[in-house]
């Protein structure tokens, strides 16, 4: 099987796929007028397009189906990301995942990690985000081994508050046993910070929301995270929750090496516009420009974009280039969950995507998993 069009530096080529990797890359004298791109890495997906990974009625066919349309629209590896819930729910949704894993081999492979988001985050209103602040608690090493049982290990990146109440050896515990420990929805004061860096926190989660609408000048939790080099961080480039100068000035201070985009998308991303109650989230309306947030308010309510929508708003928006946002969305993350994916060249696994060579759209024309196709012509 093969495919032509042209890579991101735009190089026309074409790609042979041999099962589940690329088999060779050939230049050509010319090619379609599509680009070929790997495949999205998605570490924080909440839902999209009405399916909810946190839903009370979670199937492992909803799960099937959410990764699907993320195939869709461009997004080949995905990590559910769970967020604060009583125990019982949490534990619940991570064996309805585990089992739509196994039923499917495409979807196993799409999901290799589980992120939960929570439950041990900051209580203030703005840290706290949408976070339901009944069922916030301090960490638990008991729980944490419930949530593995239940997902048959496959929980590789926890989301905390470095403040909260054990916070440091909890983050030693867990980052011994090679999970991503990453600082979101925090108030916590530069010292917190440094003291979770130092027990082996690898990552901040969405650097620059999650936080207070108001902050001291300095010092604060976002100059502390921005300025340690051992913390990689997502951001949500949706054009809503950073401002293209926030978002290019936090990706020159951390460097391209440590960014990675995220979409942070919520179950009504990708629906039309309007207003909607939702079981998790509650009542949410939907503009028409994507943004999703509580009724008659500003405040978001998560995101409503997909991770490629991400990419091209990074493009067209700041001063990153196609290729660039692609390893912030692609490389990086399949690095930090220590796979191989991000690349388009001879050995690298066939996952990639076709898209139009608009970059301010990027519409998704086909999509490759493990070199089988999943959508498209």
């Amino acid at each position: 099987m093969s495919v032509e069009g042209r890579l991101a530096d735009g190089r026309p080529v074409r790609v042979d796929l041999d099962g589940p990797r690329i088999a060779t890359v050939t230049e050509l004298r010319d090619a379609p007028d599509v680009l070929i791109l790997p495949g999205l890495v998605d570490i924080q997906v909440n839902g999209y397009g009405g399916r909810d990974f946190n839903a009370d009625d979670l199937s492992a066919g909803d799960v099937a189906e959410l990764v699907r349309e993320l195939w869709r629209h461009g997004t080949t590896t995905v990590c559910p990301t769970i967020i604060t819930a009583p125990e019982d729910k949490i534990v619940r949704n991570l064996r309805v995942i585990a089992a739509a894993r196994e039923a499917d081999p495409l979807v196993r492979h799409a999901i290799p990690a589980l992120h939960i988001e929570g439950p041990c985050l900051a209580a203030e209103d703005g840290p706290r985000g949408a976070h339901d602040a009944a069922h916030l608690r301090d960490p638990d090493l008991a729980e944490f081994g419930r949530w593995q049982e239940a997902s048959g290990g496959l929980v590789r990146i926890v989301t905390l508050a470095p403040e909260r109440a054990g916070a440091v050896p909890y983050i030693a515990e867990l980052s011994r046993r090679n999970v991503i420990v990453s600082i979101g929805h925090t108030a916590a004061a530069p010292a917190d910070i440094r003291a979770a860096v130092r027990a082996g926190a690898r990552l901040s989660t969405h650097l620059g929301n999650g936080a207070h609408a108001m902050i001291r000048r300095h010092p604060n939790y976002i100059w502390a995270q921005l300025a340690e080099d051992r913390l990689a961080a997502t951001f949500i480039a949706d054009g809503h929750h950073l401002p293209a100068d926030t978002f290019t000035a936090m990706v020159r201070a951390k460097g391209t090496a440590r960014a990675l985009l995220a979409s942070d998308s919520v179950a009504l991303a990708g629906c039309a516009p309007g207003d909607y109650t939702t079981p998790v989230g509650g009542r949410i309306t939907v503009r028409g420009d994507g943004r999703v947030t509580l009724p008659g308010s500003e405040l978001l309510a998560g995101s409503g974009s997909s991770l490629i929508e991400c990419v091209a708003w990074a493009v067209t928006h700041t001063e990153i280039d196609l290729g660039t946002a692609l390893r912030l969305a692609a490389a990086n993350p399949a690095r930090l969950l220590g796979a191989e994916g991000g690349r388009i060249e001879p050995g690298a696994p066939a996952d990639l995507i076709v898209t139009t060579s608009d970059i301010s759209d990027l519409s998704v024309l086909r999509t490759f998993v493990n070199g089988v196709p999943v959508h498209g012509a």
